[in-house]
């Protein structure tokens, strides 16, 4: 019989949530499902009202760290002032323009082999060809690393980019190819390698990787290409998704991220935030894609998103699997 997911509940996983900051100490959020509890390992989280810094922090770091996708900043150790603590089913925030006010926007993660996502926190030490060892038994898709005491890039690693290319996070910067990042090496299921770059792999400084992979029905890593139509691509992940981020590879292109909590309605998708970039969230222009029950579809020729002719790349989270695991359809909207 087919395996269809082994994931038939997401939200067990991962979860989104928009949420009113309080401007005062002691926020408790917690996620809008209420049947099932989901304490996070890693949540990323955005002021969408206001030009913030977006704040990524996890469970390994601990509350007082946090980092900025949009920027190379080294780690601050000031994040207790806007973070206060994980929770559950949920976090708790203090007074901070980054965490707790305006409108704001959450992303979390339970670190898991079984829904493929791990964090590893090592200490570099220059030397090229390092292996590193990670608990996803099996091979990561994707994994993105950040040099917490330096002021370097974060490097992103795509499969679908092959091991000798790379781009960062926190800048528009193209695919670029250099063994400066992975050693020209491919992640196995039990370690991914680093080179003699200081960006993910600094003499004596403290580094964080979070590393993917995908899981039918729940998670998917890969890439499609662009139309340049406002009948746009189409793209099949099974699963009907609740996140998905993506950009343009060949060309300077914003990480523009899309979630199923931040529009007016489910279909046409019109928000987006970018991971490189500190803006508020965009909400002009014609319709930029569809959450549909298997996949997403664009609807913009947008060329950041759809560029015709052009390889883009994307990360997808789901809130429904298409078919769970007893082969029955999950119902679409």
């Amino acid at each position: 019989m087919a395996v269809y997911t082994t994931i038939d509940d997401p939200s067990l996983y991962f979860r989104v949530k928009t949420y009113s900051g309080s401007s005062s100490d002691g926020n408790a959020i917690t996620w809008d499902e209420t049947d099932t509890n989901m304490s996070p390992n890693f949540l990323w989280l955005k002021n969408r009202t206001s030009a913030q810094e977006h704040w990524l922090c996890d469970t390994v770091r601990g509350t007082g760290k946090f980092l900025e996708s949009n920027s190379s900043n080294a780690e601050s150790s000031d994040g207790a002032s806007g973070f206060a603590s994980f929770d559950s089913n949920g976090f708790t925030l203090n007074d901070s323009a980054r965490t707790n006010r305006n409108t704001m926007v959450a992303w979390g993660w339970k670190e898991t082999a079984d829904a493929g996502f791990d964090i590893v926190s090592y200490t570099g030490n220059a030397v090229d060809g390092r292996t590193i060892s990670h608990s996803l038994s099996a091979v990561p898709d994707m994994y993105i690393i950040k040099n917490r005491s330096a002021t370097e890039p974060w490097m992103v690693y795509h499969g679908t980019l092959g091991n000798t290319n790379a781009m960062y996070l926190n800048t528009t910067m193209a695919s670029t190819a250099s063994n400066g990042y992975t050693n020209d090496t491919s992640p196995t299921s039990s370690v991914f390698s680093v080179s003699d770059w200081e960006g993910n792999n600094g003499d004596g400084n403290s580094l964080i990787a979070y590393l993917f992979t995908a899981k039918q029905g729940f998670s998917k890593f890969g890439s499609y290409t662009g139309n340049g139509n406002a009948d746009g691509t189409f793209v099949y992940t099974g699963f009907r998704p609740a996140f998905v981020m993506c950009r343009d590879t060949a060309n300077a292109a914003g990480w523009h991220i899309f979630d199923n909590k931040r529009s007016n309605s489910f279909n046409e998708i019109t928000v987006r935030l970018e991971a490189d970039n500190s803006d508020a969230e965009n909400d002009s222009g014609p319709p930029d894609l569809d959450f549909l029950s298997n996949g997403f579809k664009f609807r913009t020729s947008f060329d950041n998103i759809n560029r015709s002719g052009t390889t883009h790349i994307y990360m997808a989270f789901a809130e429904a699997p298409f078919v769970n695991s007893n082969g029955v359809p999950c119902n679409a909207r």
